[in-house]
């Protein structure tokens, strides 16, 4: 009986995507802002998807990091300026939208909802 029920599991649970490709997430993410957050809800960061693969990250409110992303064996990387090694993820388009896991550590997040940036500019009157 435990065999036909964890069989009947593994045939109705949903099928994982595939990867997107670098022209796919482009495609989905280019002039968005999206936060994420882990599974549970916690919020993870937002980041902002502007032209010629370039991104804003945001861990907390008011500071950001510009950087870059690339396709890279199958997983969207990312390299932040001030820190040269690349977060790589590998990302699928879910039907709530997209879902990371973390290349290196396994972490999953998940795209929470479209929102804004706010990165404050340099302080030109000091």
């Amino acid at each position: 009986m435990r065999t036909a029920a964890a069989l009947l599991c593994v045939l109705t649970a949903p099928a994982l995507a595939d990867p997107m490709t670098g022209p796919e997430f482009d495609a989905y993410a280019t002039g968005r802002t999206l936060s994420f957050a882990a599974p549970d809800g916690t919020v993870f960061g937002i980041e902002e998807y502007l032209p010629d693969q370039r991104v804003r990250w945001s861990a907390s409110p008011n500071t950001c990091v510009d950087g870059r992303w690339f396709a890279s064996g199958g997983a969207i990387c990312f390299v932040y300026d001030g820190d040269p090694i690349p977060k790589c993820w590998d990302v699928t388009l879910t039907e709530t939208g997209l879902r990371a896991v973390s290349a290196q550590f396994g972490t999953v997040l998940v795209e929470a909802q479209e929102t804004t940036l706010s990165c404050p500019g340099p302080d030109l009157l000091s």
